[in-house]
């Protein structure tokens, strides 16, 4: 590795606070946002958020909670910002501070490698149980989920999946009900 990465900024969490515009924080190194999402992209997500939500209330001892494009502060030089996400507990105050129990992004095609190789790795070497991957154009819904000996499972969802995404929570995502 050149000399030269010695002599890179680092940022932390301190500065990404001060910051304007719409970014992200992985180790220390500023990843500009893309602009807004198109039409497909926000009715994705918000079918996603929408099933999710129906799903939580519906169970009265859930503890789960779903969150839609929040900072999660990993660690003091790395935030993201992640479509959809959901915790375990009471909503945060601020930001959010522990790893999501599920975190899902919606491919466009400025972020899709970012969310593929980079993303998935930040996630889970961070603890996250369940990463999804929706991608609206294609119409696909993949997981990345934590097996016993911790490692993360791949599948290619065709009609339904089941999630446990809290000790007394589960979900019932159809791929169908995302792109309506």
């Amino acid at each position: 590795m050149s000399e030269a990465f010695r002599y890179l900024p680092h940022y932390t969490v301190t500065d990404y606070r001060t910051w304007q515009g719409d970014w992200e924080l992985w180790q220390g190194i500023p990843v500009a946002m893309t602009p807004s999402p198109f039409g497909i992209h926000q009715r994705v997500g918000k079918n996603l958020v929408f099933e999710i939500e129906l799903q939580i209330r519906a169970q009265d001892d859930c503890t789960a909670v779903v969150l839609y494009e929040v900072d999660w502060l990993i660690a003091e030089d790395t935030v993201v910002r992640p479509d959809v996400l959901v915790i375990c507990g009471e909503p945060p105050r601020g930001h959010v501070e522990h790893p999501p129990t599920l975190v899902a992004e919606i491919l466009s095609p400025s972020t899709a490698t970012r969310d593929r190789d980079a993303k998935r790795w930040l996630y889970e070497e961070n603890g996250v149980s369940i990463y999804l991957l929706i991608d609206p154009d294609a119409q696909t819904l993949e997981i990345f989920r934590r097996t016993s000996n911790e490692a993360w499972h791949h599948e290619s969802i065709q009609t339904t999946v089941d999630l446990a995404v809290c000790e007394n929570c589960s979900l019932q995502l159809q791929r169908s009900a995302l792109f309506r």
